[in-house]
């Protein structure tokens, strides 16, 4: 009798060793994420370009594994996040360093300071804008096709693949409200710049579905009128973000969302998801384990940055921002989490990341 016991505990053990080793070593649930967008997202692509806007140097990375590889944060971004969960076994590595194998999982073309329009962030020095992210993804498919032995099978890859398409923050940032630098703002009213900068967006985002692509994650523009910059430059108006730039960044988003629904509706063979950027506002931040929401951990330059070999505050599981613009990693982790599994309805929509990794393009057209 204890013999037969012991050889059941030994069946369960080695069942659960193997469930273990299956989940450790898994399939990532999406053949590759491709990455496409600017300082939220650029993991090291800016290192080697003349340009202000590059963090490769402490305190940045101080959280982060490998260090300061380009990251404009403390630790792992919401795209990195998104990777884990996801399943793959590696966060997916810049342009400017992926070659080979590796290629066929994706590649993050995110540069920061870039937009959707050329010349937004030029003023900082040179950046990889969204046209030119797109080049480089066309480079990436011929490459992947040369690996696999032919574009047929790269073409059914690609279908399969999420793409993650994050641009616009620095068309407001480093754009339009900077009228000393770019004549956007007199040429344009709020709505209407909005309106031009998604008409042009659409055609970037169709240029990806011509060359395979299927599953597009769409985040919404965050409040800008809220980073610590912002406050710090432009008038509040006794209240506690800038009020002009939200409301921008709000015509935008509302454009955004009624392209969703048209690509939904008309390109039946693909999915298009909008996260709701503004709306995963933590409506309890202390709750959460944030003290401070609008200044960031470390000492910064002019241009909002930190200031090289700075010392960073020690807590900064407690800090929403880093440094005067981009969130910490704990905020990051919050966002991603949101953005895979939906915390509420209006989190993503039509559907989930992790809905959209799963879905059969079959069956997208009833969603």
């Amino acid at each position: 009798m204890m013999g037969e016991i012991k050889q059941r505990w030994v069946v369960i053990f080695l069942l659960v060793a193997a469930c273990k080793l299956q989940w450790a070593h898994g399939e990532p649930q999406v053949p590759c994420f491709f990455i496409f967008g600017d300082s939220l997202a650029d993991p090291g692509n800016n290192n080697m370009l003349p340009t202000g806007a590059k963090t490769n140097y402490p305190p940045y990375g101080v959280d982060y594994p490998q260090g300061a590889t380009g990251r404009f944060s403390n630790g792992k971004y919401a795209v990195d996040v998104l990777a884990e969960k996801l399943s793959f076994d590696h966060h997916i590595p810049p342009y400017a360093t992926a070659s080979g194998p590796i290629l066929l999982q994706g590649v993050n073309y995110a540069s920061g300071s870039a937009g959707i329009r050329d010349e937004t962030g030029s003023h900082l020095g040179e950046n990889i804008p969204m046209n030119k992210q797109l080049q480089h993804h066309q480079l990436t498919i011929s490459r992947m096709a040369g690996i696999i032995g032919d574009n047929k099978t790269t073409q059914t890859r690609l279908n399969q693949c999420l793409y993650y398409v994050g641009m616009g923050s620095n068309d407001y940032l480093n754009n339009y409200f900077l009228p000393e630098r770019y004549p956007t703002s007199k040429s344009f009213t709020p709505q209407a710049y909005a309106q031009a900068l998604v008409a042009q967006y659409s055609e970037q985002i169709m240029t990806l579905y011509k060359n395979g692509a299927r599953k597009f994650i769409l985040p919404g523009l965050g409040n800008i009128g809220c980073v610590p910059q912002a406050i710090r430059l432009y008038s509040t108006n006794a209240t506690v973000c800038v009020v002009d730039m939200n409301k921008a960044i709000n015509f935008f988003n509302n454009e955004l969302v009624a392209l969703v629904d048209r690509f939904n509706k008309n390109l039946t063979d693909g999915k298009f998801v909008y996260v709701n950027s503004t709306g995963m506002i933590i409506q309890d931040p202390i709750a959460a384990g944030f003290r401070y929401f609008y200044q960031g951990c470390c000492e910064v330059t002019e241009n909002g940055q930190c200031v090289p070999q700075s010392k960073p505050c020690a807590t900064r599981s407690e800090y929403i921002f880093w440094d005067n613009f981009h969130p910490t990693e704990s905020m990051n982790v919050i966002t991603a989490t949101r953005t895979y599994i939906a915390e509420a309805r209006s989190d993503c929509y039509p559907i989930d990341v992790r809905s959209l990794a799963l879905l059969d393009l079959a069956t997208a057209k009833a969603i």
